[in-house]
């Protein structure tokens, strides 16, 4: 079907053209029924017991199964990324009414007997002993995932497990909309500039432009409108010279997910009790072990002695990098050295930063406009990753729109400022995919950034030509203001980049089955892609493609990059140490549930993490309750938070090959792509990095590159 046929049924349209101005609210509801029933014949009819041991093949098996859930699986998948970037009170409703039927019958896929008897009877058979490669992978984790699933359990577990599951969707969902809602409940306007002294002119134009197009203030009588958002609120916290300000925005944060009817407190002792009462129901001890089993980690004690492992390692130098900003504050203040607020840190930390390095992100900021940013990007992975990538013109409509006659054929969006690529193979001119960049913030966005994908590709087989992938990234950045382009900081790029590194996984798969092709791998290993594309951010010959003046075009001066390198390493201890409190969080939460469960969420919190923390004079409420990567999904990055620093030890490990054969050298770049982003689940993880690198992992690399060797 074309993308500008309307369809009866707009959610169940499989065109790889989205229609997005056909997805109205009203049909989330039916076309998710009808994918669901659907499913739920197509299962039924695996499951029916009138089949033969040795009529079973892996087609009317394994793929058949792979293919049952396929039309509910992406349909849901558009409702779900609508949810994330289009949110409204009217698409909650569909969305809150289909989630736990939807999770349900998901969840319960692996609890269905008869299916289970199948596949394990299959599993056995002669056939099933001959499989090799990716068709062997795909027996053992369609196993795997069904054990790990409850298929084994008794059939009142089962039905225990259904409810954990659905529970699970309805309150996780229930966690998100608290932080996006209690996100966008804040707002400051300020109409004394004298207050704003020491932002910067970015952020000042940034945030008079919101109060006006929030209808505060007018050409002679300016206002200025701060949120809750990144881009609003990190540059009040370092830059801002009036305390009370900072204090009051740091007040505002902590109430995220904790104020009034936001409260996710009760939420989250009731997804952790949830989710260790699935993993006992699993015979395992806690969660984390249930869900790290098949993971590099394989149990949450061994993550547990990674996080601490590294704990120790760096102990030293953060406690001597927390006592010398506050030397640095007491030597500016006149004031004795002691703990500072915590609406001091960013301040004065940059202060110091910018003293000692004279160095100020600030200063970046003219370089990294965010067209020229993408441009350079794309440059880079097209040299390295042999591929090309083309903007392809697209056109917005409301939802419910018809789109006019001289729009046909073109490629919607969801919004005006989303930009839609094709991504091509360079040798063969294939379409390899297609994806989305949405980049900065609205209301009804949710927070953060992220990469997610719409439709997982095929390579051409059996005489079959290829199927392309689609994806799409999202993130926050600053805006652009008055129509001049968006310059984005360091950190934002770094972020793009990051996502960016996701997305290749994904268009890259080159694997023959969906359901191990793109990102669809272990979490501890899923971040290497992504995490290595940040090194680019930080070389000479790769910033010098994309780091232009958005005005002169010149690249970043060399006294200025020299500065930018030297400050790279600047806190590295304490950034480190934050990561860690969170993985350390994460884990002593599913680990130790029975023995925090009831007790003060703050002081449990505050406990666990007494020695991986800034002291400070007031002690701030816990993150956790604004900490979607935990929460806002039944299982998601839970227990798991640790993988950003197991990956940053496997991408600083691999990057040396580059560094040493060269950051842009397509031979490496073949190497990776063939090794790693083509792979994606079709071997183990570990198997795959030593393939790439001829050995296992070394965490010397990682504290080398932080400084902290």
């Amino acid at each position: 079907m074309d993308s500008t046929t309307p369809s009866a049924h707009p959610f169940l349209d499989n065109s790889f053209h989205i229609a997005w101005s056909s997805l109205t609210t009203d049909s989330v509801a039916p076309d998710i029924s009808i994918a669901l029933e659907q499913a739920k014949k197509n299962i039924d009819e695996l499951a029916a017991a009138d089949w033969q041991q040795n009529s079973l093949s892996f087609d009317n098996t394994l793929l058949a199964l792979e293919k049952a859930t396929e039309e509910l699986t992406e349909s849901w998948g558009k409702v779900g990324h609508l949810d994330s970037v289009c949110n409204s009170e009217a698409l909650r409703e569909p969305y809150n009414e289909m989630l736990p039927k939807v999770s349900e019958f998901l969840s319960g896929i692996a609890l269905n007997d008869d299916l289970w008897k199948r596949i394990k009877a299959y599993s056995v058979g002669d056939e099933a002993k001959n499989l090799t490669g990716t068709a062997r992978r795909l027996l053992e984790e369609t196993l795997s995932d069904f054990k790990e699933s409850g298929a084994d359990l008794a059939d009142d577990d089962k039905e225990k497990l259904r409810e954990i599951e659905m529970q699970l969707a309805k309150i996780t969902q229930k966690f998100s909309e608290n932080v996006l809602d209690s996100t966008n409940a804040w707002e400051l306007i300020i109409d004394d500039e004298a207050k704003l002294s020491g932002l910067p002119a970015t952020a000042l134009e940034s945030a008079k432009a919101d109060a006006l197009k929030k209808g505060h203030g007018g050409e002679n009588t300016p206002r200025w409108r701060f949120t809750l958002h990144a881009p609003s609120m990190i540059p009040v916290m370092e830059y801002a010279d009036d305390e009370d300000l900072r204090k009051t925005i740091w007040q505002a944060s902590c109430g995220i997910g904790k104020d009034g009817k936001f409260d996710n407190t009760d939420l989250i002792w009731k997804i952790l009790d949830l989710r260790h009462q699935k993993a006992q129901l699993m015979g395992e001890k806690h969660f984390a072990n249930h869900i790290l089993k098949r993971r590099m980690a394989e149990s949450g004690e061994t993550a547990l002695i990674f996080v601490e492992d590294l704990h120790r390692k760096i102990s030293e130098p953060f406690q001597r990098e927390c006592k010398e900003l506050q030397q640095y504050k007491a030597n500016k203040t006149g004031e004795a050295a002691d703990a500072l607020e915590p609406w001091e840190i960013s301040y004065w930390a940059e202060k110091r930063r910018k003293e000692k390095f004279d160095f100020d992100d600030e200063d970046l900021r003219p370089y990294f406009s965010i067209d020229r940013v993408l441009s350079g990007m794309f440059e880079i992975a097209e040299r390295i990753y042999d591929i090309r990538i083309l903007e392809i013109e697209s056109v917005f409509h409301q939802v419910g729109q018809t789109p006019a006659s001289a729009d046909a054929g073109k490629n919607e969006v969801w919004h005006p400022e989303v930009k839609f690529y094709e991504l091509h193979d360079k040798q063969s001119g294939e379409h390899l995919g297609s994806f989305y960049a949405d980049w900065h913030p609205r209301e009804s966005k949710r927070g953060g950034a992220w990469m997610n994908y719409l439709k997982t590709g095929l390579p051409p087989e059996q005489g079959n030509g290829r199927l392309p992938h689609l994806g799409l990234i999202c993130g926050n950045m600053t805006p652009s203001i008055d129509g001049k382009p968006a310059l984005l900081t360091h950190n934002e790029v770094e972020t793009v980049f990051h996502e960016f590194g996701h997305l290749l996984h994904h268009l890259l798969g080159n694997v023959e089955h969906k359901s191990l092709n793109g990102v669809n791998v272990v979490w501890d290993f899923v971040e290497l892609p992504s995490q290595i594309m940040e090194n680019y951010c930080w070389e000479r010959e790769s910033l010098d493609l994309f780091a232009r003046h958005h005005e002169s075009d010149e690249p970043i001066p060399e006294a200025l990059f020299q500065k930018m390198v030297a400050a790279r390493n600047y806190m590295s201890a304490t950034i480190t140490m934050r990561q860690l409190s969170l993985g350390k969080m994460d884990l002593e939460l599913h680990i130790n549930f029975e023995k925090y469960q009831g007790q003060d969420l703050d002081e449990v919190i505050q406990k666990i993490l007494a020695d991986y923390q800034v002291p400070l004079k007031t002690r701030p409420p816990s993150m956790a309750r604004r900490f979607t990567h935990l929460f806002a999904g039944p299982t998601g990055y839970a227990a798991a938070y640790y993988s950003y620093k197991w990956a940053e030890v496997l991408d600083a490990d691999a990057f040396t090959r580059f560094q040493k054969e060269g950051i842009l050298n397509p031979e490496v770049g073949k190497d990776f792509r063939d090794k790693i982003l083509s792979k994606g689940n079709s071997d183990d993880a570990a198997i795959l990095f030593r393939n790439f690198m001829g050995r296992d992992p070394e965490l010397e690399a990682l504290l080398v590159r932080s400084g902290l060797d």
